[in-house]
Parts: C-alpha cells; sequence; structure tokens
C-alpha cells in the first residue's frame, strides 16, 4: 500500500515530462540551434538542484557508501540524455510518431526485463505473466497513439516518407529507449550512494550540461537572430526544469516501486498528457484531435499499467 501512495506523484512527474517535452520543442524552435536550446534547457536545472544542495547540504555520503557506489551510477543523466540527443537529431528523419513509439515500448519492455532478473541492485521478481502481458498491451497501446500522432486533421501524415535511411536509425532509437529505462535505476543506485536527493540529482545532471555545452561549442552554428529570441516566452526555458521532476521521482522511488510500474505510470501519464496537448493545441503545439486510434491506444496503455502494477 506504501507503494501505490506514491502512484499520484509518479503520474503528475509523467504529466510534467510531456509538458516539459511541448515546452522544448518551442525552445528549439526559437533558439535555432538544438545544442543551444538544450543547454539553456538543462542549465537551470543544474541551478536550482544545486541551490537545493546548497540549502539542504545534509545528509552528506560516507566513505563507506561512496565506496559502494558502482562506477555507472552518476552516467544515469547521460543514459537518459541519448533519447533527448536522439529527439534533436532523429525525429525529423523518422517522424514523432515512430520515434516516441520506439523508445516508449523499448523503455517499457527493458524495465519490465530489469525487475524480472533483477538487473543493477533491483531486488530480482522473476518472470511474472501479468506484467509482461501488461507491458504488451501498453506496447500495442504507444503503437495505436504514435501511429496516428502524425496526421493533421487533413489526413496528411507528418512522419511518413521519411524511407529506409529513417528505419536504418531504428536500431539506435531502441537503444536510446532502452537506456531512458536504465538511466531510472542507475540515478536511484546514485541516490542510495549520496545519501542526499540534491546532491544526487546535481550530481546526475552536471554530465549532461557539459556535453551538451561541449556539443554547442564545437558546432555553434546556426545561432538564433534578434526575432528568435524576441520570441521566446518565459516559460520555454522552464521546460528543462519541468521535465526534471520526473528524474528527481525516479531517484526517489523507482526502488519503491519497481522499474516497471514507475516507468509504466510515467510513460502512460506522459502519453495521455501528450494526446490531450496535441488535442487542445497547448503552448503551441499542432492540434491533432484525438480520434479512436489515440482514444484505443490510451485505454491499453491504462489496462497495461493496471497489470503491472497490481501484478
Amino acid at each position: 500500500m506504501t507503494a501505490a501512495l506514491l502512484y499520484p506523484f509518479i503520474l503528475m512527474a509523467g504529466a510534467l515530462q510531456a509538458i516539459g517535452n511541448a515546452m522544448n520543442a518551442q525552445l528549439r524552435g526559437r533558439m535555432v540551434n538544438p545544442w543551444l536550446a538544450a543547454t539553456v534547457s538543462f542549465l537551470p536545472i543544474v541551478f536550482v538542484f544545486t541551490t537545493l544542495f546548497f540549502t539542504m547540504p545534509t545528509p552528506l555520503p560516507s566513505l563507506d557508501s561512496l565506496g559502494k557506489m558502482p562506477w555507472y551510477a552518476p552516467l544515469g543523466g547521460l543514459a537518459g540524455a541519448v533519447a533527448v540527443f536522439g529527439g534533436l537529431a532523429f525525429i525529423d528523419k523518422v517522424g514523432a510518431g515512430p520515434f516516441n513509439g520506439l523508445t516508449l515500448t523499448a523503455n517499457i519492455l527493458t524495465s519490465l526485463a530489469m525487475d524480472a532478473l533483477g538487473l543493477f541492485g533491483l531486488q530480482a521478481a522473476g518472470f511474472k505473466p501479468m506484467p509482461w502481458l501488461g507491458g504488451l498491451l501498453m506496447a500495442v497501446g504507444v503503437i495505436f497513439i504514435a501511429r496516428s500522432g502524425g496526421k493533421s486533421e487533413g489526413g496528411e501524415g507528418h512522419g511518413e516518407g521519411h524511407g529506409m535511411s529513417g528505419k536504418l536509425l531504428y536500431p539506435f532509437i531502441l537503444v536510446a529507449g532502452a537506456l531512458m529505462a536504465i538511466g531510472v535505476v542507475w540515478n536511484a543506485q546514485l541516490r542510495g550512494a549520496l545519501e542526499n536527493p540534491w546532491l544526487a540529482a546535481t550530481v546526475s545532471f552536471v554530465p549532461v550540461v557539459f556535453v551538451f555545452a561541449l556539443v554547442f561549442l564545437l558546432r555553434p552554428t546556426p545561432l538564433p537572430s534578434r526575432e528568435d529570441l524576441a520570441g521566446v516566452r518565459w516559460w520555454m526555458p522552464l521546460a528543462g526544469i519541468t521535465g526534471a521532476v520526473a528524474v528527481f521521482a525516479g531517484l526517489l522511488f523507482v526502488d519503491k516501486v519497481g522499474a516497471g510500474a514507475f516507468n509504466g505510470l510515467l510513460i502512460t501519464a506522459n502519453l495521455l498528457t501528450s494526446v490531450a496537448l496535441d488535442h487542445f493545441g497547448w503552448f503551441g503545439m499542432r492540434q491533432v484531435k484525438a480520434g479512436p486510434p489515440r482514444l484505443i491506444g490510451a485505454a491499453l496503455m491504462v489496462g497495461g499499467i493496471v497489470l503491472i502494477s497490481l501484478f
């Protein structure tokens, strides 16, 4: 029951993650350079978590806990950022629908595998058919939503016509989705080793900002014009902070509810919120009405997460 009490917060984090994605899309359009946009998005996260750490610097990790920390634990932020890089680099080549469908499906199945096998310090739950059936339902639901995601009211596909060259990127996108799930678990282990959640969040995000800033310095063009910068709304640079709620939730809760349930709840809330954002055209998103395929996909995802959470 204790774990179930955390579900509303995880659902809220998933909804904020979807809103953050929409805000990031608007920021990307105004910043022109994707690496500059990513740096601007992630910098406030580091500032906020660093400030919170200096405000609440205890508890601090002991030498014993640091000695037991796996070498990969500080790389959780970078693992999750691979999907951000994939979105920046490939979403226009394969289409938003296939990209999100592939990453989220890989995320779900990887999470269930980590729970079943007890990978990366998780308690092994063994193979349970009902959670895997739930994962299958969620994957089918993602496909329903993703395949309808590129159709405007006029019926034209936004992500169609990418051809074989786009399909060659599918393996990388699947790996990015798997790393999203793995990054959540690594972040939880980082939290356990560092003890202080604000310090753990700072350590997780600093390498991400460093990488994006370095790539921007290496590829500084194109740069936004004055007109582009004038169009930046006050909320656009806060996209990273909005999405970081999900990372912080992972730091605190993934070891309490399990990777499968956590990522399932997060993804369900994310996609259902995305459907609502598209349906109403909020945050500057192109309006895509929630037709029968999207509603069927949403129902399948809710059914899937019920199976994962209960069994």
